[in-house]
């Protein structure tokens, strides 16, 4: 899954980055709300966590730009601003939810986790397919009730599938959500990780499209 921050406070920004991806999200950070346009203008995210308080565009301008284009990310507002009005006018202005600084880390993720599955369509704290069945929370992955251990990369490549199960992903969106700015993506990753989950599910569990890229489930 891949998040952007938008935050000017580096102190905070650094956090919260080291954080999440901790929770296996790969972050992308700015530090202003230009910045954070022009990310969400170039990149797809499953999430993007949103202070108010930016300089050279300030939060609400940002959020009203994204959903004025239509953008449908979802948005997790994350400040220090904690009147109700200020509630108010970001959900009002598009947010999905709203968290007050100071807060805690493990809240803000399961957040995040809402957010993305809600996003998903998917009504179940767990994702499930053919007797795999992922816990984000848990951070645990069974195969018909035994637990299977996967590496960092191989869980997150594994949660994307399965969020966009009967989706086919083709390999560059699966690397997007791998991997953040900076990060160096060798060429034949993507397959590699692919191999691994298939050693551990199945040959099948993960289906090859010739010439689109990769499918749990069915192609709708």
């Amino acid at each position: 899954m891949r998040v952007l921050l938008v935050e000017d406070d580096p102190l905070l920004g650094d956090g919260v980055r080291a954080g999440l991806k901790l929770a296996d999200y790969a972050v992308d950070w700015v530090r202003d709300g230009e910045a954070g346009r022009l990310a969400l203008l170039d990149q797809t995210y499953d999430a993007c966590v949103l202070d108010l308080g930016l300089p050279r565009r300030d939060g609400l301008s940002l959020l009203k730009d994204l959903r004025g284009r239509g953008n449908a990310t979802p948005v997790l507002i994350l400040t220090a601003r904690d009147t109700s009005a200020d509630k108010v006018s970001g959900l009002d202005a598009g947010a999905d939810d709203y968290l007050v600084k100071p807060f805690d880390l493990a809240e803000l993720q399961a957040r995040l986790r809402a957010l993305i599955r809600r996003a998903g369509g998917a009504s179940t704290p767990t994702l499930s397919h053919a007797g795999v069945v992922l816990d984000p929370a848990a951070k645990r992955v069974s195969l018909d009730g035994q637990t299977v251990t996967l590496s960092a990369r191989e869980f997150a490549l594994l949660h994307d599938l399965l969020s966009h199960k009967n989706r086919i992903r083709a390999r560059g969106e699966l690397e997007e959500s791998l991997y953040a700015w900076g990060e160096e993506v060798e060429s034949n990753t993507v397959e590699v990780y692919i191999h691994h989950l298939r050693k551990k599910f199945g040959a099948e569990f993960i289906r090859t499209v010739r010439g689109l890229g990769y499918l749990v489930g069915e192609a709708g």
